[in-house]
């Protein structure tokens, strides 16, 4: 498919310029932290500069080719966030100085091959009803994808948290993928069952509830938030599940009930788990009082407080600040280490870019016309809101400390290949819904008059 229509072109050539203006933010970045270190150009700055704009041209051209009329805005904000993620990756680079980088190398890596899974899920799935025919499959994989951590041998515990897999050199979060999986299930369970769900078909008093059988869903995202809270010791990931699950079934049903069922099951199993593991106090303890054990479990949250007041309003400037002395401070603590060299401007626009991801992807959900792939474009884009909430919500000490990882920013490949599969699937849904207004639009062309229309005129 080519661009075509007036609407396609439209949206593309104002990709492409949004586009450019990421990859003149992230070049420009990128120099600011050299800079920082020498007065002297980076020798890397043109290999850079063709290297950004290349992959963004890859992403832009599989737009143009296979879903014309998809959003706009999208793509350049999803090449924003990343090419924020990049140079901030790059300027925590512990080993920078001495002349051998260890991260951003293996961020570029990771970059090209989410752009190249972007690019083959736009090729691939040209229609998304044919996910919903699928979703048995999808909620098998997705559930072995959520417990493979947990498989002897393969599975690996790092920061206290099982999350990991380990197959020979390779290392992954099969936890991403699974939260892609489950929603594409959990959009047409929700859709073929959504009128019983609603109405209910049990009478209470004056409410009227669901068959028991039908909530088995819920209990099931329920029951998978808690094993991952308990076992895998990874308080960010149960919530962003159970959030993502309990928000599909209230789109789905329109019922607010549900939403303070779903608060009632998650903050009654999250007391049980409070009361039982003690890893689940600790969370809960230092983000009560981070600087009562400021030098151990408080460390971390006590030093990004540090970064955020050394800030202040405008930041230290890129490469003059020293968020490296934040653990964790490519991942989990990104936000911290903008927020002390952007300041509160920079944090500002970082979360504003965020709105207006999430805010575009809950626009493509609202305009689909048909139910399963309103309700998936809804999931996906929970997802990317609820996790960008649970992160820097944790980073600011709003809510307990989490270790799931800021989107398109954070370092690490799992979460973003799996990122960009969602901006490739949300632009996939935006394109049918595009092309079926379209066909239904009049075409203005003029219909010939019939022998009675012509005699009586």
């Amino acid at each position: 498919m080519s661009v075509r229509s007036p609407l396609a072109r439209t949206r593309r050539n104002a990709e492409l310029a949004l586009g450019l203006l990421a990859a003149a933010i992230t070049v420009t970045g990128y120099l600011l932290v050299a800079l920082s270190e020498t007065d002297e150009l980076p020798a890397d700055l043109g290999g850079l500069c063709v290297g950004i704009l290349g992959v963004f041209a890859i992403a832009h051209l599989a737009v143009r080719r296979f879903a014309p009329r998809a959003d706009a805005t999208l793509l350049p904000l999803a090449v924003l966030l990343n090419g924020i993620g990049f140079f901030t990756i790059t300027r925590l680079d512990g080993d920078r100085r001495e002349g051998v980088s260890a991260l951003a190398p293996v961020q570029a890596i990771w970059t090209l091959v989410a752009v190249g899974a972007f690019v083959a899920v736009l090729v691939l799935i040209q229609r998304t009803a044919m996910l919903q025919r699928y979703r048995y499959s999808f909620l098998l994989l997705g559930i072995i994808a959520l417990l493979a951590p947990l498989a002897p041998g393969i599975g690996k515990e790092v920061n206290g948290a099982r999350l990991w897999v380990e197959i020979g050199p390779l290392n992954f979060q099969p936890g991403e993928a699974a939260k892609v999986l489950l929603v594409v299930f959990f959009a047409a369970y929700l859709v073929e069952k959504r009128e019983l769900l609603a109405l209910g078909s049990r009478r209470v008093g004056r409410m009227f509830l669901p068959d028991p059988k039908h909530l088995g869903p819920l209990l099931l995202a329920w029951g998978l938030s808690i094993i991952v809270m308990v076992m895998q010791k990874d308080l960010g990931s149960s919530l962003l599940f159970f959030a993502l699950f309990a928000a599909m079934l209230y789109m789905a049903t329109e019922r607010a009930a549900y939403l303070l069922g779903a608060l009632v099951l998650f903050v009654g199993g999250a007391t049980i788990a409070y009361q039982l593991f003690a890893h689940v106090q600790t969370r809960v303890s230092t983000w009560l009082d981070p600087w009562a054990d400021a030098h151990d479990d408080g460390f971390q949250l006590v030093q990004s407080l540090f970064a955020f007041g050394t800030g202040g309003f405008a930041g230290t400037g890129l490469g003059l600040g020293s968020p490296e002395k934040i653990p964790a401070a490519a991942t989990d603590f990104v936000f911290a280490a903008i927020g002390e060299e952007l300041g509160l401007l920079g944090t500002v626009a970082v979360m504003t870019a965020f709105l207006l991801l999430v805010g575009s992807g809950f626009r493509i959900a609202v305009q689909a016309q048909r139910p399963f792939s309103k309700l998936f474009a809804g999931g996906l884009t929970t997802i990317l809101g609820v996790q960008t909430f649970v992160i820097i919500g944790g980073v600011t000490r709003l809510i307990p400390l989490t270790g799931v990882t800021l989107p398109f920013i954070s370092y690490g490949g799992s979460s973003l290949v799996a990122n960009f599969i969602i901006v490739a699937l949300l632009l996939r849904i935006s394109d049918e819904t595009a092309a079926e207004a379209e066909s239904a639009r009049p075409t203005g062309r003029a219909v010939p008059a019939t022998a009675g229309q012509r005699a009586g005129s």
